[in-house]
């Protein structure tokens, strides 16, 4: 009774290590979760028929606002930029940190257009890239103008500048605008 036992024991652990193996060697043969294998779901780019448009990219839903944001009342105007200028106040204190973030930020978002010094001369525009020069933010209009205004224009841009709203988080764009203030004005 115990060799049979064991005999099937020796069976059941051969044919299973037989079973789990493929002939390529390069997978189980075996697919635990076929979903996650094989995604149902359609990557960013690619055409989708379950919409009219066919576009699997989908704007998000009018009104709605992302976890971590506060809604941004301002539109991209002279009038309610100065109304921005006026009303927002920066929550943050300009420490040495918030200004190292702000300079990192700026790095990335900013400096290509704006320049290392922040007077409109960044490499896309002396590269020859981009035929509009950049706004100098060492401008005594900029210079003299209130902390919410560079916030307000970076959130919902200016002229031909874009907004930066959608991919910089609103502390770091208090941040960034510390940095211009605290930094680059003072030089």
């Amino acid at each position: 009774m115990k060799l049979n036992y064991f005999k099937s024991i020796a069976f059941a652990t051969i044919a299973l290590a037989f079973a789990s193996c493929d002939r390529d060697r390069n997978t189980t043969g075996w697919q635990y979760f076929d979903d996650m294998v094989k995604s149902p779901a359609y990557e960013t780019y690619t055409s989708n028929p379950n919409f009219a448009n066919g576009q699997t990219m989908r704007n998000p839903v009018e009104g709605t606002i992302p976890v971590g944001y506060e809604p941004y009342y301002y539109q991209k105007t002279d009038e309610d930029r100065v109304k921005a200028g006026l009303e927002l106040v920066n929550p943050l204190k300009p420490t040495a940190q918030n200004i190292e973030r702000g300079k990192q930020v700026y790095g990335v978002y900013c400096i290509n257009c704006h320049g290392d010094k922040g007077d409109g001369k960044g490499f896309l525009f002396t590269s020859g890239k981009y035929p509009f020069p950049p706004k100098t933010l060492l401008s005594p209009k900029v210079k003299n103008g209130p902390i919410g205004e560079i916030f307000h224009v970076e959130t919902v841009g200016f002229g031909v500048m874009p907004a930066h709203g959608a991919q910089i988080r609103p502390e770091d764009r208090w941040k960034v605008a510390m940095y211009v203030k605290e930094v680059l004005q003072k030089q």
